[in-house]
């Protein structure tokens, strides 16, 4: 049986009934980690999907660059020399070796280790040692790096796809730009990256991050419990399901999860008064602004692994709070491992102490140290433990993610709602983690 369950048609099978349990609000433990599900989604997910690669502040200057994944793909992230950022893949032409082995820095070129092949940082082949000798009829036209079919830059965000024949951008943000937009476009410089992305390895599935960020809220007052009491996140912010949320799903596959203060209300994720006179309605709309206005966190999940947060903690209970984005990519490393990337983000035209300010914050709320960070990830391997495990493939085990769900809460989505997608007033739902697997599904059955 485990063998026929591991293999491709028992992930076939899986998928081939999933639809009428999701419908039904449930979802089988073990995609959570299974190697030929995995399989599938390196090749139905991160090969067909759009794909965070990194912000374009992180490449200030022509020949900066960073190394990159899509699924468990290598890829370097370059401004080349005219100024163009480019996704090349990090595989000589030669014999395949990595061109690239240093995690970020600055190069008008890249020559191979192996045979010396050398190109330059828009990925064209310049050099080939002992051309004259053995290589006469080479045209070297024809032996540039391979590079993502598609690259856009959207508000400085660099997302790439391996399709050629994807849909646009556009089409896969669809209506949920709306609420994108809100988070890079309340000042005219935009958001700019601070520092480098921190990065670390955790036993989890990479879903599990991802679906966590669409809405996961009624899990706050349990595992971040200890984070409240300490004084370092207000009740507003991570307190138990109430009235102040708002969720949003259904939204072109995508989900936001959010808390807000009273209408009326000015909040902006405590920036202060020095950040928040640069935010202004221009590139939005006002009921945008207005969200904004009233955030006081911001979370939501760009399918398929790229999620925000955008709040205000401290890092004392003496201090004030601090507001900052923070970025995410659950990076898959296997069935059950994620390495976990994490930017920091503040408006450009924050004074530079405040950047520092709202650094050390975010690092000691969310990096691998932070408060909020260990809570997660204690937790997390567990799901994955649990779903490898006999016991749950014996008794095609499913998981409840019923909350909210039709006749299981009394809330209704709101009429009024400015934005798109369906929204309701209550963070006591599932709505958007229902959202993230429909969408998982979906394309994992796609044809072609």
């Amino acid at each position: 049986m485990a063998d026929d369950m591991h293999s491709g048609n028992g992930a076939a099978a899986l998928l081939a009934g999933m639809q009428k349990d999701l419908e039904k609000g449930l979802l089988p433990l073990r995609v959570f980690n299974d190697r030929a599900i995995y399989d599938h989604e390196l090749r139905h997910i991160f090969a067909r999907s759009w794909v965070f690669i990194g912000h374009e502040t992180e490449l200030p200057n022509p020949g900066d660059y960073a190394l990159r994944y899509i699924g468990e793909d290598p890829f370097i992230f370059i401004r080349d020399s005219a100024g163009v950022i480019r996704v090349l893949f990090n595989a000589c032409r030669h014999r395949g070796v990595q061109i690239c082995r240093t995690s970020m820095g600055n190069a008008k070129e890249f020559t191979c280790p192996y045979h010396g092949w050398s190109y330059s940082n828009d990925g064209k082949l310049t050099g080939v040692p002992a051309r004259r000798q053995g290589y006469r009829q080479l045209n070297l036209e024809e032996w540039s790096l391979y590079s993502a079919p598609h690259v856009k830059n959207y508000h400085g965000l660099i997302f790439a796809n391996l399709d050629p024949n994807a849909v646009s951008f556009e089409q896969h943000i669809g209506r949920y730009a709306w609420y994108l937009d809100t988070q890079f476009l309340l000042s005219d410089g935009g958001m700019e990256v601070i520092g480098e992305p921190h990065r670390w390895v955790v036993d989890a599935n990479w879903k599990q991050g991802a679906e966590n960020f669409c809405g996961d809220s009624s899990h706050t007052q349990m595992a971040h419990r200890s984070a409240m009491e300490a004084g370092v996140v207000g009740t507003a912010a991570a307190g138990a399901p109430g009235k102040s949320g708002l969720h949003v799903h259904d939204c072109d596959g995508h989900a936001i999860s959010t808390r807000l203060a009273a209408p009326g209300s000015t909040v902006f994720w405590e920036y202060p008064e020095e950040v928040t006179r640069h935010f202004k309605p221009g590139r939005l709309s006002e009921a945008q602004f207005d969200f904004a206005r009233r955030g006081v966190v911001h979370d939501g999940t760009v399918f398929p692994n790229f999620s925000y947060l955008h709040l205000g903690v401290t890092d004392s209970a003496e201090k004030s709070a601090a507001g900052f984005l923070t970025m995410r990519v659950w990076q898959p490393r296997g069935p059950g491992k994620t390495e976990i990337w994490n930017w920091f983000l503040v408006p450009k035209e924050a004074p530079a102490a405040y950047k520092q300010r709202a650094y050390e914050v975010g690092m000691s709320s969310f990096s691998p140290s932070g408060s909020f960070e260990q809570d997660d990830v204690a937790i997390w391997p567990s799901i994955a433990r649990s779903a490898r495990t006999v016991f749950a493939e014996m008794n095609d085990i499913k998981l409840n993610y019923q909350m909210g769900l039709d006749e299981m809460s009394d809330t209704e989505p709101l009429t009024d709602w400015p934005g798109p997608g369906v929204a309701e007033a209550s963070n006591a739902g599932e709505g958007g983690l229902r959202t993230f697997h429909h969408t998982w599904l979906r394309q994992m059955t796609k044809r072609g």
